[in-house]
């Protein structure tokens, strides 16, 4: 592409952000950040990382040995700082471009962050941030990847992995929901949806709003209308979906001209 062409494209997108965009919201699940090499939660053998979902993911895990749940999820940052945002992540904030974009991750990770996206919601909480557990109200950024037993917040009680575990309500659920109703696209991408009730997201938008389900395991939808599936990783089948987006608002641009 010449220059003025580019220059071209940068005007049409600019006038993109002129007018009122169009919201996206994202639904991204284990797939996207497995393709950045982060093991999905659950292996075929109902284990995570050699660990029972029961010793290591449920508030009765942390009462009965916490330092086996500090040691796992330290182990999981640890592995998380090797891995960086992949093209499917890095299509998501080239949408940002002509759109106002809303990821809302079941992933713990900051792959989405650190890709460089504006707005992400964490439904199961975020691995580089832990939490008092005498006011859950007090969260702070881990430094690193090492939490102990002994570390503390500033009222003197133990901190644990800000994530939640499963028995635990999600405290996200209710503005995720406010933000799907608002959508007028649905992207979602990496998730088996069967995990609840962050799967419920792909259901709540009008069955006028378009769907676009990007995995290569395809999902089930039942019984929802005007769904396109893209059955591709994320690594491509995002990029694709991004660049038809992209192009479709800068068509949608020259014909308001």
């Amino acid at each position: 592409m010449d220059q003025s062409a580019g220059a071209g494209l940068g005007y049409k997108l600019y006038l993109v952000r002129m007018k009122k965009r169009q919201k996206v919201v994202v639904l991204s699940g284990a797939g996207i950040s497995a393709e950045s090499g982060i093991p999905t939660f659950r292996a075929s053998d109902g284990l995570w990382e050699n660990h029972r979902i029961e010793d290591v993911a449920t508030p009765e895990a942390w009462l009965r040995n916490p330092v086996l749940v500090q040691d796992f999820y330290n182990q999981r940052r640890r592995q998380a700082l090797t891995v960086q945002p992949n093209a499917g992540h890095k299509a998501l904030v080239r949408l940002e471009a002509a759109y106002d974009v809303t990821v809302v991750t079941q992933n713990v990770d900051n792959l989405h962050e650190r890709a460089g996206s504006s707005t992400v919601m964490h439904l199961h909480g975020e691995l580089f941030k832990s939490r008092s557990t005498g006011n859950e109200a007090l969260v702070y950024d881990i430094d690193g990847w090492e939490l102990n037993m002994g570390d503390t917040c500033e009222e003197g009680t133990q901190l644990r992995p800000h994530i939640v575990w499963f028995g635990e309500a999600v405290p996200m659920m209710d503005v995720a929901l406010e933000a799907a109703d608002e959508a007028d696209i649905m992207i979602v991408v990496g998730t088996s949806l069967n995990v609840y009730p962050a799967a419920s997201l792909a259901f709540v938008v009008g069955e006028r709003i378009p769907v676009y389900v990007v995995d290569p395991n395809k999902p089930v939808m039942q019984k929802r209308k005007n769904v396109t599936f893209i059955v591709e990783p994320a690594t491509t089948g995002l990029t694709r979906l991004v660049d038809e987006l992209l192009a479709k608002a800068q068509s949608d641009t020259s014909a308001a001209e």
